[in-house]
């Protein structure tokens, strides 16, 4: 009897030794579960609330609190992987050595008997190998678990990290991406077949085997039923049920040239951008991001459609909406198809705007004190190259004819070249290159084909100059990202940066030309119902780049048209003819998503209105209307040359 006692004692203190041993080896483990800190999925929403993307590193998951997770979620997934999960301390002794009998009968292991925490240790620590080793390792670690964290505490953290199938981990993931419900919108069936997955969720995934996971579901919830923690009714009903499942990309990117740049603005200031659980939020409405995408993909199709001698492969477009006021970017498509292409023409292009540019020129005369009604020669000029083996330039007009002197308003509702190369000889090239410079423009040539834009510039950046005709004199700078949220609650902001570019009734002159332009002149295909619009042609020399850069009260719109290589485009590819469509078509999406906008320009204080041949004339102290007789002498409202 001493014999026995002795022997049980030293194995008793062998396995207690054994114990301690291995409990100093591996108990450090144990805190990767009890300092949980799982990758968690940024999600990108637009200014709706609306999900645009998921961004993730390897693991695609959505945390969900101890709080959000149904009661009967937690009752489904205890009824059928651990019954007394609420009464052991990590490990069921009764189920090991019911295990243990059919395990000696093996001479293997064939039934592991884990309970949930220790399958949640399984998950997150230890490897799936059936070792003896490990075996031991995870009942030691469970103990542990189960001395630091509360029951709570452990379904939380298995819930959120469990595998569920389809690239989704955590229940959260799952439910969203399974059912595109919140975990309170679930109904009993489909909670069912979230608890039966963790045990084989690639054969239960229900987009690849719903027969099999709906089976499963039936499992469920009849141990559910026997346990009586559904009715009879709950039970009936929920068999059947026939659950709705989607099947839809790990990232549901709405919105790729978007999210690309908001990756690229954000991975500087960010450093766990995929794995953090970030929400951010961005300026853009879905809805009108589909609207540009149609309508830059159908404009692309009409040119093909159009002529023969396009080439499909190179032909693409770009466009971008801002609210002119706040700076915040409503769509961005930087090109026709994202799979063809990733490079955004929006902001990573840098093309020659053409006519369009000619509204900044026409301002450097406003604020030098001419008037919308000055008169400027358009006429024929030769500029001799010093260079003798370079050709003389001799600049048209697209119509190949002269009109004389004309207004300063006329000349830009036809998009006049010889005009306004006659008008930026007459500011000084000096002067008005010296002036755009200032104000932001970056790599203008210092001759005058600047009058003609040839120069390079992204939408993006000439978004931010355009704003300023809408916004009475202020650009704002585009901006993409409104907030980020980390996963704690903390909020960061963002705003756009102004700069006054000239006095608000100087602006509003230039508004009310721009409306010409689309009333009257070369924009008429960018007419609107129900609301004022300006806004400006913009053709290159051969048609290699086609523009439409215009705005209402609250909104512009620039579009682009051309070849990714520089080629021509057909004749028929100008700034009126493809690019004026496509912009009132976006606009018309946009006043159906937002019928509250303002529809009409607001006149500033400064402005003056006068009838001279019985139409509105506007002018302002800086600008007053020209005497008669400048106009037939060619004088400029300074008292120099006009030509």
């Amino acid at each position: 009897m001493k014999y026995i006692f002795a022997f049980f004692t030293t194995l008793a203190l062998i396995v207690v030794g054994g114990f301690i041993y291995i409990y100093a080896q591996i108990r450090f483990d144990a805190y990767a579960i009890i300092d949980y800190k799982p990758k968690l999925t940024t999600q990108i929403f637009d200014r709706h609330g609306r999900l645009v993307a998921n961004l993730f590193d390897k693991e695609h998951r959505l945390y969900a609190s101890y709080d959000e997770i149904p009661a009967r979620m937690i009752e489904a997934l205890v009824a059928i992987e651990d019954t007394s999960f609420f009464e052991h301390g990590g490990i069921n002794v009764e189920a090991i050595f019911r295990a243990l009998i059919k395990d000696i009968k093996a001479m293997r292991l064939v039934e592991g008997a884990s309970t949930l925490t220790q399958q949640l240790i399984k998950n997150i620590v230890l490897t799936r190998e059936k070792t003896f080793r490990r075996k031991i390792n995870e009942m030691v670690l469970a103990f542990k678990v189960e001395s630091e964290l509360t029951k709570e505490e452990i379904l939380e953290r298995y819930l959120n990290h469990v595998y569920f199938g389809h690239g989704f981990y955590g229940v959260k993931t799952a439910a969203m991406g399974y059912f595109d419900k919140e975990l309170n919108e679930l109904t009993i069936k489909e909670i069912a077949m979230l608890a039966g997955l963790p045990k084989a969720p690639s054969f239960y995934d229900p987009t690849k085997n719903l027969d099999h996971a709906i089976a499963r579901s039936h499992q469920v919830l009849s141990r559910m039923r026997t346990l009586g923690w559904i009715s009879e009714e709950e039970y009936i009903k929920a068999l059947n049920e026939s659950p709705k499942i989607y099947d839809k990309t790990l990232t549901q990117n709405r919105a790729p040239y978007v999210v690309d740049e908001v990756i690229k603005q954000l991975s500087s200031k960010v450093e766990d951008l995929k794995t953090g659980g970030y929400k951010v939020y961005l300026s853009i409405d879905l809805a009108l991001q589909d609207a540009a995408r149609k309508v830059i993909q159908d404009g692309v199709k009409a040119i093909i459609e159009r002529s023969k001698d396009v080439n499909p492969d190179i032909l693409n477009g770009a466009l971008i909406s801002m609210d002119v006021k706040s700076g915040e970017v409503l769509a961005m498509i930087g090109g026709a198809d994202y799979k063809k292409s990733k490079f955004n023409r929006v902001i990573q292009s840098k093309r020659q705007p053409g006519s369009s540019f000619k509204p900044f020129i026409y301002l450097q005369a406003l604020d030098a004190g001419y008037s919308p009604e000055s008169k400027i020669p358009d006429i024929s000029r030769v500029y001799e190259n010093e260079d003798e083996e370079e050709d003389d330039w001799k600049p048209k007009n697209y119509a190949q004819t002269f009109d004389g002197l004309i207004s300063l308003k006329t000349a830009l509702k036809h998009s006049r070249n010889l005009a306004t190369i006659n008008l930026l000889s007459a500011l000084g090239l000096d002067t008005v290159h010296r002036n755009l410079t200032k104000i932001g423009f970056k790599d203008l040539p210092f001759d005058l084909t600047i009058a003609l834009g040839s120069f390079g510039i992204s939408p993006w950046n000439y978004a931010k100059f355009y704003s300023a005709f809408p916004n009475m004199g202020v650009m704002v700078e585009p901006i993409l990202i409104t907030k980020i949220v980390d996963r704690f609650g903390y909020e960061k902001s963002f705003s756009t940066t102004k700069k006054r570019l000239t006095a608000p009734e100087q602006s509003y002159l230039m508004v009310d030309m721009l409306r010409t332009v689309v009333e009257e002149g070369t924009g008429r295909r960018a007419r609107v119902d129900g609301i004022e619009i300006g806004g400006k042609t913009g053709t290159t020399n051969k048609n290699v780049d086609a523009w439409f850069c215009g705005f209402s009260p609250e909104v512009e719109v620039l579009v682009w048209f051309g070849n990714d290589d520089n080629t021509p485009m057909p004749k028929f590819a100008t700034g009126g003819g493809v690019g004026a469509k496509p912009f009132a078509q976006f606009m018309q999406a946009f006043l159906k998503e937002y019928p509250q906008t303002a529809r009409k320009f607001t006149i500033p204080p400064k402005v003056e209105r006068t009838k001279i041949g019985g139409r509105d004339v506007f002018y302002t102290p800086t600008s007053p209307l020209p005497s008669p007789s400048a106009h037939q002498n060619g004088i400029a409202d300074d008292g120099g040359l006009i030509f």
